[in-house]
């Protein structure tokens, strides 16, 4: 038996688990639907950025493209929920903050957004108020991987969807994916179709608009992976492939296949070490890490890894004086359509401004 035959088998055998989860989760949307459970509305603007499912869908890069819209327009604001974080309550990153205070992702937006307020809570509500009263000046929150948290109502709705994956073809845990209700992509105000072919044409982009079906107050974008420059994640300098031969590709993210694919396109061989997501490493795995880099018997040789692993693996002193190296991500928006994101953006927190069409463009 192929094994491809034994994981249909085994998600058939889990189907009626997913009956259970699915009608656990319309029984919670429907007391928050009936007002049986209260919603809270920030008095600040709000951007919630999720999906429905587990897994990566490409959360972060769309934070990072957020935080680079707005930075220079407004004081921004993000909180997270802080994934694998060893503190509890409501924390706000500054200069001695760690990735072991705050988790991998929210760490590497302190990094990276230096003048950005970066907050951690697992109550999202509460974790807002403490906010505005230690920020009073914030002009929008970004919430990263919040549409399942019906505790927050934010005024915009930014849903993601894996292309290969998308919500419409899923099914719920734990036979699927799914970890909200289908039916609430409608509380979406923006549908952003992620890890598409930079090459998707224009006949299969209106066959996914048709599946997914959008409502009047919602547009469909979609988004290609565009990787940057690598770069040693201790001096921050960059380095270009044409320098390397081999690499020790060390990941802890949900789904590292887009990066495989992507490195096959490079002069280097490539030896891929894979962690859970938000794998905790430690000085065992270091270990190992290293003893798989000096196996290289060749100069021009790193040990390469996602920025969000980067910051967990900043913390071990024996990397120091390694060419350690971390590769950027971020969505380059297809069919000449970042600008039509970016005026729906703006026009959410400056209603004045003028939202620009697709005739516009």
């Amino acid at each position: 038996m192929n094994f491809s035959k034994l994981i249909r088998q085994r998600n058939i055998l889990l189907v009626p688990f997913s009956w259970l989860y699915k009608a656990s989760a319309f029984v919670f949307h429907k007391l928050y639907d009936w007002k049986v459970i209260g919603s809270y509305q920030p008095e600040v603007p709000a951007i919630c950025v999720g999906n429905l499912s587990v897994g990566g869908t490409g959360k972060s890069p769309m934070v990072e493209y957020l935080l680079r819209l707005l930075q220079d327009k407004t004081s921004v604001a993000v909180i997270s929920r802080g994934y694998h974080r060893k503190t509890k309550g409501f924390v706000l990153a500054d200069a001695s903050t760690t990735a072991a205070d705050i988790g991998d992702e929210p760490m590497q937006f302190h990094q990276k957004f230096p003048a950005v307020t970066i907050a951690v809570g697992e109550e999202r509500a509460k974790a807002i108020e403490a906010l505005i009263e230690q920020k009073p000046g914030i002009g929008v929150i970004i919430l990263d991987d919040a549409f399942q948290h019906r505790a927050v109502t934010p005024g915009f709705n930014i849903l993601l969807t894996e292309y290969n994956n998308l919500f419409t073809k899923d099914g719920y845990l734990p036979a699927g994916s799914l970890r909200d209700l289908k039916s609430n992509y409608q509380r979406a105000d923006v549908i952003v179709v992620t890890k598409c072919s930079p090459n998707l044409d224009d006949s299969n982009r209106q066959q996914i608009i048709n599946d997914i079906r959008p409502f009047p107050h919602q547009q469909v974008f979609f988004t290609a992976i565009a990787y940057g420059e690598p770069y040693h994640i201790f001096s921050g300098r960059t380095i270009g492939w044409q320098n390397l031969s081999n690499a020790v590709l060390v990941t802890g993210i949900a789904n590292p296949q887009p990066l495989l694919e992507y490195l096959k396109l490079k002069p280097i061989q490539v030896h891929h070490m894979a962690y859970a997501d938000h794998h905790h490493f430690s000085d065992e795995d270091v270990a190992k890490i290293l003893t798989a880099y000096n196996a290289i018997n060749q100069t021009n040789k790193i040990i390469l890894t996602t920025e969000k692993d980067a910051v967990r693996l900043a913390d071990f002193k024996e990397l120091e004086n390694l060419p350690v190296v971390a590769l950027p991500v971020q969505h380059q928006f297809l069919f000449n359509e970042g600008n039509v994101f970016d005026q729906r953006i703006i026009h959410f927190l400056d209603p004045k401004l003028k939202t620009l069409s697709q005739k516009d463009q």
